[in-house]
């Protein structure tokens, strides 16, 4: 995996709105399937995952925000309590622009640590708002945030990998 391994430089594609934009639309539909059971508490949170990588990738494009406006079309979408999502996609932003030179001067094996940190941050966000509206923290629910977490790993691989230009070696 040649984004695993840092040693040579890479050149990277400069970003379409149209692209950030179409991964945010995708993973805000990819978290409208529904999801039943055991599975329901193991889904991962895929705008968490998207708006992390471009807050973190491009901090001066993506921030605070947009995440708020993202996160109330998934508190639409998920007809969950209005601005519970956009509340904790805000933390999400903020704690990815902030620390978005750290995380990425590390691999992307390392760079799991400090993501999980961020969406456990996230996910009791969430779970704070879901425990003052209902009375009950529901503790399956941050199962997601591991899930989630791995999901670092492809969604990085993926969009990195249509960013980089081919070089031509001879």
């Amino acid at each position: 995996m040649p984004y695993l391994d840092q040693t040579q430089p890479e050149i990277l594609r400069p970003v379409s709105n149209l692209f950030i934009v179409m991964s945010i639309v995708g993973a805000l539909l990819l978290n409208a399937l529904s999801w039943e059971g055991l599975w329901l508490s193991l889904r991962p949170d895929f705008v968490a995952v998207v708006l992390l990588y471009w807050c973190t990738h491009k901090p001066l494009r993506i921030g605070v925000g947009l995440s708020w406006a993202v996160g109330l079309l998934a508190d639409v979408g998920d007809a969950s309590l209005f601005g519970q999502h956009a509340l904790s996609y805000t933390v999400l932003a903020f704690g990815g622009v902030v620390l978005s030179r750290r995380i990425r001067m590390f691999d992307l094996r390392e760079q799991t640590t400090q993501v999980f940190v961020i969406l456990l941050s996230t996910y009791a966000v969430y779970a704070m708002v879901h425990w003052q509206v209902n009375g009950q923290v529901v503790w399956e629910y941050f199962l997601g945030c591991v899930t989630s977490t791995l999901l670092w790993i492809p969604i990085s691989f993926l969009f990195q990998s249509m960013r980089q230009m081919r070089v031509d070696r001879e």
